[in-house]
């Protein structure tokens, strides 16, 4: 019988499915699941089962995922950054080309060409039209990177190694993502500086409240006449009317997005791709390879890392008893459930504890085979706790 039961949801990759030990019971018929796998399934609270102690997305986003609603029953999410950031630059940086060179509508033209003309006919129709779709060279031009996460950070670097001229911007970037940013980027403290300087815009935020439409009227304004926007993070991010408003105007040339929608389809200045960010088979493998391998080790150890609703804490296994527990971020809280198990003349021997907004996560080594049922009874009328689980060597 499987130690642990993982239900499915889309089509996963192979490469993240055979990471799984034959301890694993994984498919999409999985009853009573420990934990769900999924990519684009938007998954209903409702659906998120009793016996589910993890959700797994296998990619960046998690606008599919009632995370708020899962972290009040301590149910942990996780997500894989960085794994699909490399599929994403490339696209990126097509984009970027597709824009400056005007390469859909040359590709139009190219495609139309009256069918039945000779040799000599095509090639004087191909010389009269390219004049239509003269661009310019990227290199020398100046890119603004908003979000210098792990998709952010790599188009900054590249695009400075294709001649541009890089600006930065992002107030919470980590130390480990900064450490990796190429020193040509000039990172700037004003999201206004950037834009003013910015021939090119390129979004790599996540859609939080404070992001939601934080290109608007205001701030398109800001790019120089001519300016090119691109949007390979979520389509919210932009007042897209405002944005259609300023292509009419001729204050902007292009608007490259990967979020087709009505507002947008129809503008002869807008290019429009199908959401192919993460759509290669290398990022697939990659998600599902780093979800796999995030769900294993919080099943079997309670670790937790790259979660989106509860803090990163891990503990290495010393043979002892495990107990993890996901609770809220009140003063005091750790005191209680150490009280209650020392009470009980069992030694905590090592212990790890973070917080993330209102929600706390925390691992305890015990020095026992087993805990007395009336500890398990107390620590789970706790109001504060909202997850217990005993996992035993």
């Amino acid at each position: 019988m499987a130690k642990f039961t993982v239900r499915t949801y889309d089509t996963i990759s192979p490469a993240g499915l055979r990471r799984f030990s034959s301890d694993y019971d994984v498919g999409a018929d999985a009853e009573a699941p420990d934990a769900i796998m999924l990519r684009s399934f938007k998954l209903p609270n409702a659906a998120v089962g009793p016996t589910v102690l993890a959700v797994g997305r296998a990619g960046a986003g998690v606008n599919n995922i009632p995370v708020r609603e899962l972290a009040a029953r301590g149910i942990v999410v996780f997500n894989a950054p960085g794994a699909n950031a490399n599929s994403v630059k490339e696209l990126v940086l097509a984009g970027l080309l597709l824009a400056a060179r005007n390469l859909p509508a040359a590709l139009a033209y190219a495609r139309d060409l009256r069918p039945g003309l000779a040799a000599a006919e095509m090639s004087a129709a191909v010389e009269r039209g390219k004049k239509k779709f003269a661009g310019h060279e990227i290199a020398g031009a100046t890119l603004g990177v908003i979000g210098l996460g792990a998709i952010g950070g790599r188009v900054a670097n590249v695009a400075t190694d294709l001649g541009m001229r890089v600006f930065g911007y992002d107030p919470a970037i980590s130390e480990r993502h900064a450490a990796e940013l190429s020193p040509q980027v000039h990172r700037v403290d004003s999201l206004e500086r950037l834009l003013a300087e910015s021939e090119f815009v390129t979004l790599h935020v996540p859609l939080l409240d404070s992001t939601n439409r934080m290109l608007d009227a205001r701030r398109l304004a800001l790019l120089p006449r001519g300016a090119v926007v691109l949007n390979f993070a979520r389509d919210e991010l932009v007042d897209e009317k405002a944005l259609v408003a300023a292509l009419d105007a001729g204050e902007l040339s292009c608007y490259v997005t990967d979020f087709p929608n009505p507002v947008v389809r129809s503008h002869d200045n807008v290019i429009m791709l199908p959401h192919l960010g993460a759509s290669t088979s290398s990022a697939e493998d990659n998600c599902a390879v780093m979800i796999a391998d995030e769900l294993q080790d919080f099943l079997e150890s309670g670790n937790i890392r790259f979660s989106v609703n509860y803090p990163a804490v891990s503990l290495p296994r010393r043979g002892n008893l495990r107990l993890t527990l996901a609770h809220r971020n009140t003063p005091g809280v750790i005191a209680l459930f150490a009280k209650l198990i020392s009470g009980a003349g069992i030694n905590i021997a090592e212990l790890a504890n973070d917080s993330r907004g209102e929600y706390a996560y925390s691992i305890m080594e015990l020095e026992a085979d087993q805990l007395p049922a009336n500890v398990v009874a107390q620590l789970e009328a706790m109001p504060q706790l909202l997850r217990l689980r005993i996992i035993a060597e």
